[in-house]
């Protein structure tokens, strides 16, 4: 596990060397085939002959969920046990794992618990086409789950639409409102180490923020020479559904903008100019194309072209450091609610440097003795790796039914009381508290004035609208 660019896939392959494993791939962009670069697949030659799983393989235009991955990686958990070889879950996608580790998704339709979980529910049975939910889907909406189950609409953020579905359905094939399946048995066992699926043994690569700040930009440059625009130019549609799919990987949307006016002036210079002008082959406009987004990147004009390409690119390296971010909070949020013993190993140096050795040391050498450790079941060859916390959580702790709405930052909506402790700590909200105060006194102090001076007399008026000013 752990944040992107910190190195996983890296150590996944180098660890091939002391154990027999076979990788399954836990991101959930580079399940799909397609945009290679982008998504920064790990090549053939940089496999080095490991076995890698669900890595390419799924339809770029479906989604594939969480409940997907974990039907697809348990039959190849059993496959890869049966050959006597270790199984390596490796990826960013840490909701991918949690499904996969956990005996039910908690936060999915009914369908994805195991049917022990069900026992006593009635009513468990597929929405059929007479059902009003089922009926007209523009229903599934938030203000009906907050009608149907206020709880629940708390628990989730108003614009996220696949939830929302999913509990109403959830409640039309269960009869059972969600906030009380998920409040009650099913609840106090989602997410407990002693009620893993597997028995499991967490590897975290970590980095210092600024290191892996200024890596994955160089890496989004690299990218930017590999040939991601090529491929963010094929898959370009503007009436794609970015929301499925590989379209949401980063890198995709931030260059809408860019294509969308790029594509409407090849247009309008196809429509200017003479007829014998337009090439030949659709295969060879494309080509041109192209070579022309990388001719506009490398001119040293500031035309409207230029500039928009240039702040797609900072977009993406703006997006893959709140990624960056995302990813550690969630890695947190697994210690600290439900208790994972997750070891760290630092590779912050071995990037800075771009040392093997340091890489081979700090990193695989570590790792290496952790998961002998986790094989022996000798906790005492467990080394005493910095970030490593075992925090035991009370399920009461985990309060993700609360709501909680900043109004300092546009009514943004958190969920339970550790989201909105983090908000408040973020240098964002802190920031805008700040402003908040400073136009507050501001105003005040205005007001203020204001007031005195229009007790003034009249030949003192043009001061009064100086300062109202």
């Amino acid at each position: 596990m752990g944040p992107t660019g910190s190195g996983k896939s890296k150590l996944a392959v180098d660890l091939a060397s002391h154990f027999p494993i076979e990788i399954i791939n836990a991101d959930s962009m580079q399940v799909y085939q397609g945009l290679d670069v982008l998504t920064n697949k790990v090549s053939l030659q940089d496999q080095k002959g490991v076995p890698h799983h669900l890595l390419g393989t799924v339809s770029p235009n479906v989604e594939f969920t969480a409940k997907e991955f974990r039907d697809s990686a348990v039959p190849l958990i059993s496959e890869i046990l049966s050959r006597d070889h270790i199984p390596f879950i490796v990826g960013g996608t840490n909701y991918y794992i949690q499904a996969l580790v956990s005996p039910f998704l908690l936060d999915d339709s009914a369908e994805d618990m195991d049917e022990s979980c069900f026992g006593s529910l009635s009513g468990d049975e597929p929405v059929g086409p007479d059902s009003d939910l089922a009926r007209d889907s523009s229903s599934y909406s938030y203000d009906l789950l907050k009608d149907l189950d206020p709880v629940a609409a708390n628990r989730i953020h108003p614009n996220n639409y696949r939830k929302i579905n999913q509990y109403l359905s959830l409640y039309a094939r269960t009869g059972v409102l969600p906030s009380k399946l998920y409040q009650g048995k099913a609840a106090e066992n989602w997410g407990r180490v002693d009620n893993f699926r597997f028995n499991c043994c967490f590897i975290c690569v970590d980095a210092a923020n600024p290191v892996l700040d200024r890596y994955v930009e160089q890496r989004v440059d690299c990218m930017i020479d590999a040939g991601l625009l090529d491929e963010v130019y094929d898959i370009y549609n503007a009436n794609a559904d970015y929301t499925r799919g590989l379209r949401q990987a980063i890198g995709v949307r931030e260059f809408e903008d860019f294509l969308s006016v790029y594509h409407s002036v090849d247009r309008d210079n196809k429509t200017s100019g003479p007829t014998n002008a337009t090439l030949n082959s659709r295969n060879k406009d494309d080509k041109t194309l192209k070579d022309c987004m990388r001719a506009i990147l490398k001119s040293s004009a500031d035309d409207q072209l230029k500039v928009l390409l240039e702040e797609a690119i900072d977009r993406v390296k703006l997006n893959t450091r709140r990624l960056v971010r995302c990813q550690k909070r969630r890695l947190n949020q697994l210690q600290t609610l439900f208790g994972w013993d997750i070891h760290y190993v630092d590779s912050t140096e071995s990037i800075s440097c771009k040392s093997d050795e340091v890489w081979t040391a700090q990193v695989v050498g570590p790792a290496v003795k952790i998961i002998r450790a986790f094989l022996s079941e000798d906790e005492r060859l467990m080394p005493n790796l910095a970030g490593m916390i075992g925090t035991s959580v009370n399920s009461t702790e985990r309060d993700l039914w609360t709501q909680y709405v900043c109004k300092a930052c546009g009514d943004k909506v958190l969920r339970g009381a550790y989201e909105w402790e983090q908000h408040k700590q973020g240098r964002r909200h802190r920031k805008r508290i700040y402003n908040l105060r400073k136009s507050q006194r501001f105003s005040s102090a205005g007001q203020q004035h204001q007031q005195q001076n229009t007790s003034v007399a009249t030949e003192q008026s043009s001061m009064s609208c100086q300062v109202q000013i």
